[in-house]
């Protein structure tokens, strides 16, 4: 299986924050974006007398500057502060409708040279800077007018494409600086803090990981094309991620995770609220070790706001991401589509990127421009339950021939089409009293001994690709069984199992009750920051799974701890 395809998002959280529109177009461009101008100019200015001249040309420079703690048990780990700076470049031969980064259909598929590994000076001297651009934009060049021969060589011996659409769009240039954001933390303080809380998983012999880590993350980023973009934008987040990990005597790993994340260190939860999370999780773990296995079972099931929004990020936002319309190895699920019914009326799913906030819950995919200088806009994907539109980069497809504001990559990818904060509404939604009410009709309906309620998940992952199955598996941590009589049991072991066609056409209802989901998404240009929010729903039958077991027995020593066993 090409791992490129499975897509893989995981609930850690992270966090970015910009500086306002307004305030950023009174700063002037650094020295890093006048250098890369300059050399951008001049290597169009040369290259243009070749007989294959590069049509598009485009520079982006990312640096982050990381402060970072990591602990265990009460102990420090790792303790570091880092900069580093990566270059990436986009040069293209041909012209907008045919250009080398078309995939070559029989051959592996996918766009040419995905991803590139190119370290740029940390030194703000032009010089260095050119050097390094000049150098690379050389190879780069070299390397796209050898493709568009293949290019050109694959279209003329292939069947004609299904999807006729150009190869790039054509965008408005965009100019935009704002100022470099300040990254302060007191990593003494920080390393006491993680200590302390981390020290309370020592005391019970039976959680064999008790971790944490403090991450502060300034991200810079600056971009500039040959149609005329200057873009300088910086981001910074502080996060928190507690994990704690035990087993069950039969085997099965039991993992339980806490995160937060702020604009600054002073909105992280103070130390007596993170405590209290670690009691709690400490106390999930022991009902976890106890708790009864699920065996495979279908039947009606309520996921929490969180759940949920796992839930339609995978099995709805991957498969809404534009360029998997084109790619002839994708399953295409909702290629054709477009303006039919997909969800009940009351249900609308929009795209947000500039959304910032939901209630007081930061976003952790928002962002003022993508990584191809094309500004964040909000898409509508769903609207009273008819499907509309897709997320698009400068990739068009038949029917949308520009972007939106959503290509996206980790530095050393190409861009293509990702999420960012995808929102699920419900009009005149159920009280949750009123949703369990609903879901316990649903149990006597189908004659199941329990329907079950999802409330906590880790992350999941969905494969696209139509050679394989279409299918989708969310990672729940927390499940309880809800009896005909309302009681509810914690159970464990059991995956979210199924097919995207299937899965929406059983979706029943939703709640007043709306979770965020903030995490780390990976594909196919690398690993960015996501948001998806939804409500409670209902689904009037889901499938789950046997989780994976370790067939590895508890530890046979006692832990060194000087507390030892509890």
């Amino acid at each position: 299986m090409n791992l490129s395809r499975r897509i893989f998002c995981w609930a850690t959280v992270l966090l970015f924050v910009t500086a306002g529109i307004a305030a950023a177009q009174e700063q002037k461009p650094s020295r890093v974006l006048e250098a890369m101008k300059a050399e951008l100019e001049r290597s169009l200015q040369t290259l243009k007398s070749q007989p294959t001249p590069p049509y598009f040309l485009s520079y982006e420079i990312t640096e982050d500057a990381v402060v970072g703690v990591t602990g265990s048990f009460g102990k420090i780990e790792s303790s570091a502060e880092t900069r580093h700076r990566q270059l990436d470049i986009d040069l293209r031969v041909g012209d907008y409708t045919l250009d080398n980064t078309r995939s070559l259909r029989g051959e592996g598929g996918g766009p040419f040279d995905r991803f590139s590994y190119i370290e740029a000076p940390m030194e703000d001297d032009p010089d260095a800077l050119r050097g390094v651009l000049w150098y690379y934009t050389d190879k780069k060049y070299k390397r796209a007018v050898e493709q568009l021969t293949k290019v050109k060589t694959n279209v003329e011996v292939k069947v004609e494409r299904e999807d006729k659409s150009a190869d790039f769009s054509r965008e408005a240039p965009e100019k935009y600086v704002e100022e470099i954001a300040p990254l302060g933390v007191n990593r003494r303080a920080w390393e006491d803090k993680i200590r302390k809380y981390t020290a309370p998983f020592a005391r019970y012999g039976n959680i064999y990981e008790g971790e944490a880590a403090f991450t502060a993350d300034r991200e810079t980023r600056w971009y500039t094309n040959s149609e005329g973009s200057e873009v300088q934008v910086s981001q910074t987040f502080y996060r928190l991620i507690i994990t704690g990990f035990s087993k069950a005597d039969d085997g099965m790993e039991l993992p339980r995770y806490e995160s937060y994340s702020a604009f600054t260190p002073q909105g992280l939860p103070d130390d007596s609220t993170v405590l209290k999370a670690v009691e709690k999780m400490i106390q999930d773990l022991e009902a976890l070790r106890a708790a009864p296995i699920v065996d495979p079972y279908t039947g009606p099931a309520i996921l929490s706001g969180r759940a949920s929004a796992v839930f339609f990020h995978e099995v709805f936002g991957h498969r809404i991401e534009g360029h998997r319309q084109k790619e002839e190895e994708e399953g295409q699920t909702f290629k054709k589509k477009v303006n039919e019914k997909m969800l009940p009326d009351n249900f609308s799913v929009f795209a947000d990127p500039t959304l910032r906030h939901l209630g007081k819950t930061e976003l952790v995919g928002a962002y003022h421009f993508d990584n191809e200088g094309v500004p964040a806009r909000r898409v509508t994907v769903v609207e009273n339950g008819v499907f509309k539109s897709f997320l698009m980069s400068r990739s068009p497809i038949e029917g949308f021939p520009q972007s939106n504001g959503h290509g996206r990559r980790q530095q050393g990818y190409a861009p293509v089409a990702r999420q960012s904060n995808l929102i699920v509404e419900v009009a005149h939604p159920l009280s949750r009293e009123a949703l369990k009410k609903r879901l316990l009709e649903e149990v006597k309906k189908a004659n199941k001994p329990f329907g079950l309620y999802f409330e906590d998940i880790q992350g999941g992952f969905t494969i696209t690709q139509r050679t394989i199955p279409n299918a989708f598996n969310v990672l729940p941590i927390m499940v309880y069984r809800i009896y005909p009589d309302g009681r509810e049991e914690l159970v464990r072991g059991v995956d979210l199992i199924g097919t995207p066609l299937t899965a929406f056409s059983k979706i029943v209802a939703g709640s007043d009750q709306v979770g965020v989901f903030n995490g780390i998404c990976g594909a196919e240009s690398g690993s960015v920051p996501v948001s998806a929010a939804s409500p409670e729903i209902l689904v009037e039958q889901i499938e789950v799974q046997k989780k994976e077991k370790s067939q590895e027995r508890p530890p046979l020593l006692p832990p060194p701890f000087e507390e030892g066993q509890r």
